[in-house]
């Protein structure tokens, strides 16, 4: 075991994993979070807490996620090259490993101007930071637990242990290096990969096939991401604005045809987790809800996924 976390475990005992996205408030309420959790409570192996999601300033991934381990559920932190310079991030690691979270999500972090494309006027012109980029900052935490060094080459006075986690657009353009994105990210210490939102399951499979033969998914633990959709406009707005998010036209139309769209969407999205996990090298799947987490529970009871592995 490299963290003993339960999402390492699960995966070590060749079960598929489950993650479920959490995301913090805009504003300083714990019991926003704790909502949340209980209403998520041991539906998942981990519950992933953003960092400033969509570069909307939100409750820090780390109180967040501090707020969830107290409460009973292991958090996957994220980290986010957007908004820290290394010293700030390495910072940030030895502090989460000392307040117990044993998993961290290595991203690069949406454009800050992403935060004005809705109906929040975001921080468009926040600098974004970027001193490192996300294969850097796996291979920096990756140093930090098994060698006990910082990224300038000094010494730790004792080893933070972490499962790493790292990101996967796979249908992201240029789709023909995404596979050897993935490949640096593996080789940087990626131990998990949450992809994208996976609506093409065959375009998603012909990526994924790539990395099968390039023997990465023996390397690694995949899984695909979904994002329950509540309506024919989400998909479409995702398709044409949210980069590697690729949505079929017939899966537009299903929705826009619907009698019930959301009771739709909790179809559609049984069937996608039914659809990926038939593939070979996905490992588990990660579900997103976006402020809607209470359909959750029962799509991951409709799925055949519940109750979780005791590991």
């Amino acid at each position: 075991m490299k963290a003993g976390s339960k999402l390492e475990k699960v995966l070590a005992a060749g079960e598929f994993a489950l993650t479920a996205e959490i995301g913090p408030p805009r504003g300083p309420d714990a019991e926003e979070v704790l909502k949340k959790a209980e209403v998520l409570r041991d539906v998942a192996d981990a519950y992933n807490v953003t960092d400033n999601q969509t570069a909307v300033v939100r409750m820090s991934s780390i109180a967040g996620s501090k707020l969830l381990n107290d409460a009973g559920l292991e958090p996957v932190a994220q980290m986010t090259c957007r908004d820290r310079n290394r010293i700030a991030m390495q910072s940030d690691l030895l502090g989460a490993a000392a307040l117990g979270l044993k998993n961290i999500l290595a991203i690069s972090g949406d454009h800050q101007q992403a935060g004005a494309s809705g109906k929040l006027k975001g921080h468009p012109g926040a600098k974004g930071v970027y001193d490192v980029d996300s294969i850097q900052l796996i291979n920096i935490i990756k140093n930090m637990r098994d060698e006990g060094v910082q990224a300038g080459g000094d010494t730790l006075s004792s080893k933070p242990a972490f499962f790493i986690g790292a990101a996967w657009t796979p249908l992201g353009p240029p789709i023909e290096f995404r596979v050897l994105r993935l490949a640096k990210k593996v080789a940087a210490g990626a131990d998990f990969i949450q992809t994208q939102a996976v609506y093409d399951v065959k375009a998603f499979a012909e990526q994924l096939k790539k990395a099968v033969d390039m023997g990465l998914t023996e390397k690694t633990a995949i899984l695909p991401g979904i994002i329950v959709p509540r309506s024919a406009g989400m998909l479409r707005y995702m398709h044409n604005n949210v980069p590697g998010v690729v949505v079929p036209d017939e899966l537009i139309a299903r929705m826009k045809d619907a009698a019930d769209p959301a009771a739709e969407g909790l179809k559609v999205t049984v069937e996608l987790i039914e659809q990926v996990r038939e593939l070979d090298g996905v490992k588990g799947v990660h579900l997103q809800a976006i402020e809607a987490e209470e359909l959750l529970p029962d799509i991951i009871k409709q799925a055949g996924l519940s109750p979780r592995p005791e590991v």
